[in-house]
Parts: C-alpha cells; structure tokens; sequence
C-alpha cells in the first residue's frame, strides 16, 4: 500500500516538473543557478566584512591618539597646559 502511494507520488511529481517550462528546470539549469547565487552571496558578505573593517580601522586611529596623550599625562610626562594644547588640536583633527 504505501509502495503504491509512493509511486503514485513519484508519478505526479514528475509530471509536474517535467510539464514545467518544457521540463528544463532540471540539473542543467539549476547548478548554475546555485552557483550564481552563492557567488553573489558571499561577494555580498565580503564587501559588508571589509567595510565594517574599514571603518573600525578608521575609528580606533583617532581614539588611539587621544589614548595615548591621556596616558602621557597620567605618567606625568607632559604637563596640563601640553595635555590641552594637544587635545584641542586631535578633537579639532578629526571629522
């Protein structure tokens, strides 16, 4: 019975997709398709990964400039007046 039915089932689909736009959406359709598809996906992602990258690179210069003068003065390297000047002139700096 369920032998039957599976076959049946078979008989169906097969009409179906055989009928469908003459039957030529099979294999020789579809790999390039997948394989479009999956080149547009990871180009997609790659240029999303490489701009975030780009952006986060771009950031962490300017915070780490101002880092390193606010670490300056903790040691005691350069005085307040030198802090300022230079702290001025970095936040001026940057967009």
């Amino acid at each position: 019975m369920i032998e039957q039915c599976m076959e049946m089932m078979r008989t169906m689909m097969g009409g179906m997709m055989g009928g469908m736009m003459g039957g030529m959406m099979g294999s020789t359709m579809m790999g390039p398709m997948l394989l479009w598809t999956l080149l547009i996906g990871v180009l997609v992602v790659a240029g999303i990964i490489l701009l975030a990258r780009l952006l986060l690179r771009h950031r962490s210069k300017a915070t780490t400039a101002l880092q390193i003068l606010q670490e300056r003065f903790a040691r005691g390297e350069i005085d307040r007046e030198e802090y300022e000047e230079r702290r001025k002139l970095l936040q001026g700096s940057t967009p």
